[in-house]
């Protein structure tokens, strides 16, 4: 059985929330996962996959920052708000672990929740570091894609 898009759209906006939470509180995200299920209608969402990436990002938190941090134009992770800092973690989780997402939909989906969540224009910010990520993260499918 596939999974919907909006199904996986709902998943990734609720990680989001979730990590955005995970960050600022420092709560434990077993905590913070059972609050989102208490909280809010889970039945249209990928539970699966706004489990996974709620705690797969936390997981390889080191290697997922490598995976952006130098294409941050000059600027440090501390710079970051918490709302671009969580969907970079979260895009670049599914950059390195999940191949099946294929990259523009994972950098479309980042700029999405950045419109919806972020600060006024940290959509592009969000958009060029991404690209610039995926060039190296996901380079045979980039160069398949030109």
């Amino acid at each position: 059985m596939s999974v919907s898009p909006a199904a996986r759209r709902k998943a990734r906006h609720y990680a989001m929330q979730a990590l955005y939470q995970w960050q600022m509180t420092g709560a434990a995200i077993n905590q913070i996962e059972t609050e989102f299920h208490t909280d809010n209608d889970m039945s249209k969402v990928d539970v699966a996959y706004f489990r996974e990436l709620v705690h797969g990002v936390p997981k390889h938190l080191t290697e997922l920052e490598e995976g952006f941090t130098a294409y941050l134009q000059g600027r440090e992770l501390q710079e970051l708000d918490p709302i671009t800092l969580a969907l970079l973690r979260l895009a670049t989780y599914e950059f390195k672990h999940r191949l099946d997402v294929p990259y523009k939909v994972v950098i479309n989906e980042a700029v999405a929740l950045a419109k919806k969540f972020g600060a006024a224009d940290s959509h592009k910010f969000i958009n060029g570091v991404l690209d610039r990520a995926a060039a190296e993260l996901r380079a045979v499918e980039v160069k398949a894609n030109k």
